[in-house]
């Protein structure tokens, strides 16, 4: 039985058809076998044909089984390496590089409003504004009843100020000219310090009452309940 086999007009693969390079070569080597055949014009044998067969068929196992194979025991991508730790300050071993700082809790806040509120209906339903300033000038708690002026936060503030950076009342440093002198300031009672091991660590302002010794006495109350 003789097989003929018509000339192959295909010279090039379609654009995109195959991406792979081994794929290519494999179209290429096709095309050449069967020109070759088709050139020879003459018969050929059943046998050459299943033998060419054969020859194509190992070469695309070899392509694509290669590849697959590739593929398949190619080494995972490397993990990205873990970020270095931060670097914080103050450390290494150099624990004298900082200090403990003390400041008031949210609960020792929290008895703080309860008294001030307490306070001021006890004493008339005072009209008043509370600040708490911590040694760092930070104000931590502002406290104001029912219709207290807008004066009443400068002057609380004022109050607190004074108390935390002098460590006194300021009904006490009413005579210091000095300290009248310093912006900020405010030597009028209502103003009490907060004290740990007998250093100030916040001041307790208020004010808006109508006589100075109502805000005294409602910022001491804050102070009692805060030691509490």
């Amino acid at each position: 039985m003789v097989i003929r086999f018509p000339r192959v007009a295909l010279r090039t693969a379609p654009a995109g058809l195959f991406r792979d390079p081994d794929s290519i070569t494999l179209h290429i080597w096709t095309i050449t076998l069967c020109n070759r055949m088709s050139e020879n014009r003459g018969a050929m044998s059943i046998r050459h044909f299943i033998g060419g067969a054969i020859a194509l068929a190992a070469v695309a196992a070899g392509t694509f089984g290669g590849a697959g194979t590739a593929a398949a025991t190619a080494p995972p991508a490397a993990a990205p390496a873990a970020a270095a730790p931060a670097a914080v300050k103050g450390g290494g071993g150099h624990g004298d590089a900082t200090a403990p700082e003390r400041v008031l809790s949210n609960s020792a806040l929290v008895r703080a409003s309860k008294a001030l509120v307490d306070s001021a209906h006890r004493h008339g339903n005072q009209r008043v504004t509370m600040v708490i300033m911590e040694r760092s000038g930070v104000i931590r708690l502002v406290v104001r009843t029912r219709q207290a002026g807008p004066q009443t936060y400068e002057s609380a503030k004022r109050k607190a100020y004074t108390a935390v950076a002098f460590g006194q009342p300021t009904s006490a440093l009413s005579g210091n000219e000095t300290i009248k002198q310093i912006p900020g300031t405010l030597v009028l009672p209502g103003g009490v310090p907060v004290k740990h091991n007998g250093f100030p660590i916040a001041g307790i302002g208020v004010g808006g009452a109508p006589d100075g010794r109502i805000d005294e006495a409602i910022a001491n109350d804050v102070l009692a309940a805060i030691g509490h």
